[in-house]
């Protein structure tokens, strides 16, 4: 959904600490933290364990696979090209203090399948399906591999602290050219 410059006007003259991206976010009704919720509520019902690592990796690939199917983003926030795959910094320190240890969460996936439509919500099922059963270390394997992350950190050596943004449009093009294949 695409804001138009009089709703832009509208909403930022009454808050106007806020960026364009947040008010895409209230427009949209869906933030990372949303994402990181129902990764976590599906992790709780099925077992699954989920660590800093790999839930990064699952929220990338919620991110990715919606820019190529939908071309447009899930959510507004971007990933930096870290040493282990991609990163929302702020989701990084959130959830930091667990280490490489599963995150213990109480998140109910009941209740947070409200937050999204029924098109969402098949989709990030979809992705839960795909990704969650593979662990952080494989997941981390696979961005390595893939275009949008190597191309973030290019003139980077493979353990260099790296901060780059890796691109919407890398990630809309890199996994589209998979969905039309």
């Amino acid at each position: 959904m695409q804001i138009d410059d009089e709703e832009y006007t509208s909403v930022m003259t009454e808050r106007s600490e806020s960026t364009k991206e947040q008010v895409a976010d209230l427009v949209t009704g869906i933030i990372y933290n949303d994402v990181v919720d129902y990764f976590l509520g599906f992790a709780n019902e099925t077992g699954e364990l989920i660590t800093n690592l790999k839930l990064q990796k699952l929220v990338y690939y919620a991110q990715a696979w919606h820019l190529a199917i939908y071309s447009k983003p899930l959510f507004n926030a971007d990933f930096e090209a870290w040493v282990h795959g991609p990163v929302i910094r702020d989701l990084y320190n959130e959830y930091k203090r667990w280490g490489n240890h599963p995150i213990e969460s109480d998140v109910k996936l009941e209740q947070v399948i409200e937050r999204f439509d029924n098109e969402t919500l098949d989709f990030l099922e979809e992705v839960a399906e795909v990704y969650m059963p593979y662990g952080a270390y494989e997941l981390e394997l696979m961005v390595h591999r893939e275009a949008p992350w190597i191309d973030a950190r290019k003139g980077y050596e493979p353990d260099e602290k790296c901060n780059e943004i890796i691109s919407e449009e890398s990630m809309r093009d890199y996994y589209g050219q998979k969905v039309k294949n």
